[in-house]
This record gives structure tokens, sequence and C-alpha cells, in this order.
């Protein structure tokens, strides 16, 4: 059921030290919010080329919804899904279910085929320039498959893998697992290198342009490597949620970490933070004006300036876990609980030109840092 409803504007009472809004600041308002699921969902919603958006639900569908707000097609995996989609160049959807399943699905929503996994799948694929496509699996293992669905190989680890994978520009495979290491790989499967961290890593990997790679680990460091593996440095933010990094133009780093969206110098330093009312699983996203814009599971989205004063903030019916994706028109993209939602706000940009503006690199979450993903 597609509806369109008010949208109330509220001082940032839960931003810490954010300034008022003032009546000269920008505004946002939903274009349009669609009823999807029978329960809350908190994957990532993935834009094609040509402007469907693919939504993957925790009732077990994904759903290919218009630019309108209006569903096109719905298919029924075995069970829910966590996973985000990935869209390949020909346009085939990836996602993973808990149903032990890896799904390949064309454009019009038919099944081309599935892969067995020996458990769970809720890491979120990255598909290489290739088109081979990477995961991990509850099964701890880490998988890399042809485009025909054929495996190419098998990468065990010591525990969960539900981090999604980071693909470098050199074709490098980088992701965590609950191992508490950090991995690198190369293309054909055979270990780059790994690093050791304090705890389990279940968020995603950030790729810089010049090759560092940004992770967070439940150990409550934000952690900055060389592309050999090598540390940089770390910035002890307490953070231990799902929440993964992104980038700004100017190098900057924004996060979640617990109750706070926190702005990291790309030398480390916390530059700023702003409290939200729980804890934050999402990813921000930035946009070309350098806009950053954040999702709270209290229901809330932020926009914040570079700076870190507050530009506006929306509240909406139900909690927001999902990160938020920025089309190549400024519309932002998430679901709140149940519902996909399409805000436009009055000083819209598309995605930052950045290496790693959003969670999964891009609106098409293909995961990887090359040039035109």
């Amino acid at each position: 059921m597609k509806t369109s409803r008010p949208v109330w504007f509220v001082v940032g009472i839960f931003c810490l030290c954010a300034p008022l809004i003032s009546s000269a600041q920008p505004a946002a308002t939903n274009l349009w919010t669609l009823l999807l699921a029978n329960y809350d969902c908190d994957s990532s919603p993935a834009l094609a080329t040509g402007g469907t958006i693919y939504q993957a639900t925790f009732d077990g569908k994904l759903v290919a919804v218009t630019p309108r707000g209006e569903i096109k097609w719905t298919f029924k995996a075995g069970r829910e899904i966590k996973s985000s989609p990935a869209i390949a160049d020909d346009g085939t959807i990836y996602f993973g279910s808990r149903d032990r399943k890896f799904y390949a699905i064309t454009p019009e929503g038919k099944l081309k085929w599935t892969f067995p996994s020996g458990a769970w799948i809720d890491s979120s694929p990255a598909i290489g320039a290739d088109g081979t496509i990477y995961f991990g699996s509850w099964d701890k293992n880490f998988y890399a498959l042809n485009p025909d669905g054929s495996k190419k190989w098998i990468f065990a680890t010591g525990g969960i893998v539900d981090s999604s994978p980071a693909i470098g520009a050199d074709g490098t495979i980088y992701f965590g697992s609950h191992d508490k290491k950090f991995y690198a790989l190369k293309p054909d499967g055979a270990i780059r290198w790994e690093f050791l961290t304090g705890g389990q890593i279940i968020s995603s990997p950030a790729i810089n342009a010049d090759g560092t790679i940004y992770l967070t680990s439940t150990d409550g460091n934000l952690y900055a490597l060389k592309p050999d593996g090598t540390e940089k440095w770390r910035l002890h933010t307490g953070g231990m949620t799902e929440s993964s990094p992104v980038l700004a133009e100017n190098g900057a780093i924004y996060l979640g970490a617990n109750q706070f969206n926190i702005c990291v110098s790309n030398h480390g330093k916390k530059v700023w933070e702003r409290g939200a009312a729980d804890v934050i699983d999402a990813s921000p996203a930035v946009a070309a004006s350098g806009t950053v814009y954040c999702a709270s599971p209290w229901r809330s989205i932020f926009a914040f300036q570079p700076d870190g004063a507050l530009q506006w903030e929306i509240l909406e019916e139900a909690p927001i876990r999902a990160s938020p994706v920025i089309g190549g028109d400024g519309t932002i993209y998430t679901t709140e609980g149940r519902i996909l939602l399409a805000v436009i706000a009055t000083n819209s940009a598309p995605p930052a030109k950045s290496s790693w503006p959003m969670f999964r690199a891009n609106p098409r979450h293909t995961g990887r840092v090359a040039t035109g993903n």
C-alpha cells in the first residue's frame, strides 16, 4: 500500500550540543511511503541504474519498486532476509537468506540460480569488476561465486562471517569475522594478510582512494589500516554496533557508535559527535553538498552539516535501522519499520564523490571502490 503523509519537523533535542533549526535552514519531506512487510526491515535498499529500488524484507521477500513508489514485482525466498541486495552490471540482483541459500534474481523478478551454504547468510554481497560475487556465512566460511552460480573458491575462518566484504581497486577482498580477525584475500582466494582486533567484527569496511581501509570492531575501536595490513591509527569510540564507516570528499569518516553519530578526521581525531535516543546500527550517507544523513532506531532521520550543525530532522512513525541510500537525483531511500521511504530535501544533492559515501560504497551496493561502480 502506497501512502503519503505529513512529516513532523522537530528541534534537534536528541542531538547533543546541536543548534536550533532556523526557518532559513533546509527542510525535507516524504515523497512517498510504501508498506512492504509484516516485520521490521533493516536491510538497506539498492538502486538500479534505471531507477528501480530493490528492498529485501525480514519476512523473506525481495521487492522491486518503481521511483514513484509502486511495486513492480515480489520474489519470495525461503526465510528471512537481512542481507542487503547488490546489483550487477547486467542488472542481476544478488542477496543471501536465512534459508541458507544465496540467490541470483533477474531484473524481471525470476530466479536465475541459488547456491547453498551451511548456515544463515546475513552478509551483504560484493561484486568484483569481473563479475565474481563475494559474501560470508554463519557457517564460518567466506564464498566466491562465478556469475553463473558455480563455486569459485571458499575460504574458512574461525567464526561467523556476517560482515559484508569490500573490494579494493587492485581486486583485494576485505572482510571481518567473529573470530576477531580482519582478512585481506587475493582474487584467487589466497590470504594476503590478516589483522587481529580485540573483538568480533560485525560491520563492513570502507576503503579510501589512497587504499586506506577503515573498519570497526566490537572492541570499541575504529581502525585505519594501510593496504599492506599495518596499522596507521586507531580511535576508541566505545561503539560496538553494526554501523559501518563512510567517507566524505574531504577525507572525514562518519559512523554510528552506540548512541552517537560521530565524525573523525583522516588522522584519527574525533571532530564531533551527536547523540541519538537509541543505539545506532545504520551507516550514514554523505551527499555531494557535504550534508551527512544519519538514521536512528528512534524513528528519526537527521541531516548534519560537515561541522556537525543540525540542518533538519524528520520524525517518522517506526524504527529506522536501515542505512540510507542517496540516489543520483538526491532522493534519500531507507526503511522505517515495515515501510520503504523516499525523502527529498530542499538542498538535496547526489552522493558525494568520495570513494565510499554510503553503506556498500554506492547505490547499487557493489561494495567495491573502483571507478564507475
